[in-house]
């Protein structure tokens, strides 16, 4: 929303200053079309020539969260504590053999069937299931530091993949200037050829030009930049659950009390989503 709201006063501002200085919006809005057709079909191609089609696909849900915002919420990571400290006491108490079916068949297991949303999140359930699954073949034999060594790889793997977006996104930022100035340079070419003509022929034509060196910049630090930087922080935003997965197994491995355990999970969550310690020790007493 916010993202919408952004361009909506940066366009007022920026165009609506200029009018308001007594500027002519007609034949910049006579040569925007033109200069985006370059520019913009510039930078598409750039985009489609430089990834393949897995990353171009990553792009435009990369595009889609910077109007989402973050999918996850406060509740969303009391669930993610609930669910995986639930799945390590059943582990510490049951065994190995209670905890294998909803580990291995998470879309059948009544554990995860409490957690809806984040039995959709793949990179979530697979990060849960794959360690637990190690653990249990090991028979409990395992080092704590060989487990989160293995889950800070996974989480490193999946963070440069979620983060490609943001990366395209400033790419294509630092590059819209030099497009803007090839627009520009077509449109002197353009009026090159017309150096015959009337003064004020030839000065609307060299102003047209100059709006592409204009939508340039402007897309570039304006739009792209800014939407660069907001794909990055909801990446960032929502990868913190999947930190509050590792802490609460790693701790919970290191047979740390129940209250540290939720201590460690609860000190990796933003305050704006962090939930009160009460909150968090209040739901385990029932589970």
């Amino acid at each position: 929303m916010f993202a919408a709201i952004g361009l909506i006063v940066l366009l007022g501002m920026v165009f609506g200053g200029f009018a308001f200085t007594g500027g002519d919006l007609h034949p910049i809005i006579e040569a925007v079309p033109h200069e985006m057709i370059i520019i913009g079909g510039a930078a598409v191609g750039a985009i489609i020539a430089g990834n393949s089609m897995k990353e171009l696909k990553q792009f435009g849900a990369g595009v889609g969260k910077i109007f989402k915002g973050p999918k996850y919420k406060k509740q969303d990571y009391l669930d993610a504590i609930f669910l995986v400290s639930t799945l390590m006491k059943m582990l510490r108490t049951s065994g190995p053999v209670a905890v294998e079916p909803h580990i291995e068949d998470p879309k059948s297991s009544t554990v995860f069937a409490d957690y809806p949303k984040l039995l959709k999140d793949d990179t979530l359930v697979h990060l849960i299931c794959d360690t637990l699954r190690l653990v249990v073949v090991s028979s409990g034999t395992l080092d704590p530091h060989a487990v989160e060594e293995v889950m800070d790889n996974s989480l490193k793997t999946h963070h440069h993949d979620d983060i490609r977006p943001a990366d395209m996104l400033q790419s294509l930022a630092d590059a819209l200037p030099a497009l803007g100035i090839v627009a520009a340079v077509l449109g002197v070419v353009k009026t090159m050829g017309s150096i015959d003509k009337p003064p004020a022929i030839l000065g609307a034509m060299i102003g047209s030009a100059l709006v592409g060196t204009f939508m340039g910049v402007l897309l570039a630090y304006g739009i792209v930049g800014p939407f660069a930087s907001r794909c990055r922080q909801v990446v960032e935003s929502d990868a913190a659950i999947y930190h509050v997965v590792k802490q609460i197994i790693i701790a919970s491995l290191h047979g740390h009390p129940l209250p540290l355990v939720i201590e460690a999970a609860r000190s990796g969550i933003s305050h704006s989503n962090q939930p009160a310690f009460a909150d968090v020790f209040d739901g385990m007493r029932g589970r």
